[in-house]
């Protein structure tokens, strides 16, 4: 039988595959499914300390995917220095 964390290291290579072709919305909802399965596993274990952790990390990475989403980062990469 497949793990989770057997499955979110897979769900992890898909993601890094999507960001690679460019299709970084896309990647983002497999990289939180990848978390999603940690999470579980993190839980199996009884690691409360890594559920916790986990799930602050979730929490940020979907607060920057909402700011991205909606074009408030002040960051580009191509953006000449003053």
């Amino acid at each position: 039988m497949i793990s989770f964390a057997v499955l979110g290291g897979l769900l992890l290579n898909i993601g890094a595959y999507l960001t690679y072709k460019g299709k970084i919305y896309q990647a983002v909802f497999v990289y939180l499914f990848a978390d999603f399965c940690w999470i579980i596993m993190a839980y199996e274990r009884e690691d409360i300390w890594g559920v916790v952790s986990i799930t602050v990390g979730v929490i940020f990475g979907v607060l920057a995917f909402v700011k991205m989403k909606n074009g408030q980062m002040n960051k580009n990469l191509n953006e000449e220095k003053e």
